[in-house]
């Protein structure tokens, strides 16, 4: 056991014992995040334009301060980006992080001091979590591999401006730089392609311990990774080396953004054996939570990091019964498995925003939660209103006992087909290694059909009612996603395909390809 990896467990038994003050005390802690947010914003325009001096309570700021998205925050957020000073938080931040937007184009979001190190903090935290619990740091002595944005960064009137995979590359600490890859030039290639196959060079014959991305791009790698190894693969890629033996040390994948369910069973088969997972809940707006456990389901809520939560009922998001908006509850009032539209107040200036995830509790002692899709992300041409967690239930209950691989999907209502009733319609990607593939296509989709629902009594009710038929299965070509993302700009870095969406915008793309 080297020095560094038992300095790495003293360290996570530090951590641990420290987490510990704020995780027995959750709802005084918010209470002070709370008042500590709302005393240091005090003096912003924000804070005067809404009466912090007044703001005693939670019950004072739910009154004075409504939920605002993005495009409704704007107008405070564009003067941050002239370079004004102490409008949604004292000073200036440190650093924008540039999004995609829906109908305002790139976002803007700021990172202050205060938000930055809590960025880098929770990253941290998660990793010693796992070391604290497990026992196991021999990792750190290999080689470390962050699929990420570029770090190449742009001055926006005097304020650094990037992707926040690309400006967090800038705080690695020192005593990783060493373990740390891709190289600092090829991890400044923009093209996602071309990145991704330098990262390749550079890897290929390294000790590989810890890998860590959005799981479709670290997906892409991977194959990539099995192409080098075995530049003339038999027919169905039979005998792939798996990744798992191309680097005998790699025992960490770390993973944020979108659900691993649905990936589990292609990535499973990529390993070739088992492989230790940490998942995170980061955003630009913030980090949020991390898998604090390999023993139970969910992510600890951080509640100590300069965030302060507040959590609408996603089946209320939309009414108003008093003209007051809907029912904003804290901490100590939420419940086990109901579907929560996330809403936060930061110390990077964002008060009462909503990032547009929605979570549900799966423990409240602590208090973890799992993301079940985006509140903008749904189904509901009939009433139905499915939800991104419910599609990739069904999926994963499809698909077990099965020889089945599906590497990427995506679901759109049909409203208006050429004969029959109405339908869902989902894209799938098959991995064409996997032996049952496509064997009998209309059985999968009566397998998915049923799992959906038990998920959801509407769309029960539906299928009953003959309003709607059966799920249609519409196979997309190899690496079909892939072009859709890149034909949109989107390809790689924090980019994420919808589950599922309300319009056919991405069906009708997809059907061209």
């Amino acid at each position: 056991m080297s020095i560094k990896s038992v300095a790495a467990k003293i360290f996570a038994k530090i951590i641990h014992s420290k987490n510990q003050k704020w995780i027995q005390n959750p709802i005084e802690t918010q209470h002070k995040v709370f008042l500590d947010l709302i005393r240091q914003a005090e003096n912003t325009q924000f804070g005067n334009d809404h009466n912090f001096s007044k703001v005693k309570s939670f019950n004072d700021f739910a009154k004075l301060v409504p939920i605002r998205d993005y495009e409704e925050l704007r107008p405070y957020v564009d003067k941050v980006v002239k370079g004004e000073a102490d409008i949604l938080w004292k000073g200036k931040p440190l650093y924008f992080a540039k999004t995609s937007g829906t109908t305002s184009g790139a976002k803007y979001i700021p990172l202050t001091k205060e938000s930055m190190s809590f960025h880098i903090e929770a990253a941290r935290n998660a990793i010693l979590a796992y070391i604290h619990e497990t026992g196991k740091a021999d990792f750190v002595d290999g080689k470390m591999i962050f699929l990420q944005g570029s770090p190449v960064l742009e001055n926006k009137n005097g304020i650094q401006l990037g992707r926040l995979s690309g400006i967090v590359a800038h705080f690695v600490p020192k005593y990783l730089q060493k373990n740390r890859m891709p190289s600092w030039e090829t991890n400044c290639i923009e093209d996602w392609e071309t990145k991704v196959n330098a990262i390749v060079e550079e890897t290929f014959t390294e000790d590989m311990s810890v890998i860590s991305g959005i799981p479709s791009w670290v997906q892409m790698y991977f194959e990539k990774l099995q192409e080098k190894a075995q530049p003339e693969p038999k027919a169905n890629g039979a005998n792939l080396k798996p990744v798992g033996e191309l680097f005998k040390n790699f025992n960490l994948f770390i993973y944020g953004g979108v659900n691993y369910e649905p990936y589990r069973a292609k990535f499973e088969n990529l390993f070739g054996r088992k492989v230790d997972s940490i998942e995170l809940f980061p955003a630009s707006e913030g980090f949020f939570a991390y898998q604090d456990s390999q023993k139970d389901k969910g992510m600890l809520l951080l509640l100590n990091s300069g965030i302060f939560y507040e959590f609408v009922k996603s089946d209320e998001f939309f009414t108003d019964p008093e003209g007051l908006g809907p029912k904003r509850y804290t901490i100590g009032e939420v419940e086990l498995n109901v579907n929560y539209v996330l809403i936060i107040s930061t110390n990077a200036g964002l008060w009462a925003y909503n990032i547009g995830d929605t979570i549900q509790f799966t423990s409240l002692k602590p208090y973890r939660v799992i993301v079940s899709g985006r509140i903008k992300h749904y189904i509901s041409a009939f009433g139905e209103h499915v939800i991104g967690k419910e599609v990739e239930c069904a999926l994963k209950e499809a698909i077990e006992n099965t020889t089945i691989r599906v590497n990427e999907f995506t679901v759109a209502p049909q409203i208006a087909p050429e004969t029959g009733l109405p339908y869902h319609e989902w894209f799938i990607e098959f991995d064409s290694e996997a032996s049952g593939e496509s064997n009998n296509i209309p059985e999968f989709a009566l397998r998915i059909d049923a799992a959906m629902r038990k998920q959801n009594v509407y769309y029960d009710d539906l299928i009953v009612g003959k309003v709607l038929r059966t799920v249609v299965i519409t196979k997309v070509a190899k690496n079909g996603f892939q072009e859709y993302m890149k034909s949109i700009g989107k390809l790689g870095g924090q980019n994420k395909l919808p589950r599922l969406s309300n319009d056919r915008k991405i069906a009708e793309l997809l059907k061209r390809a």
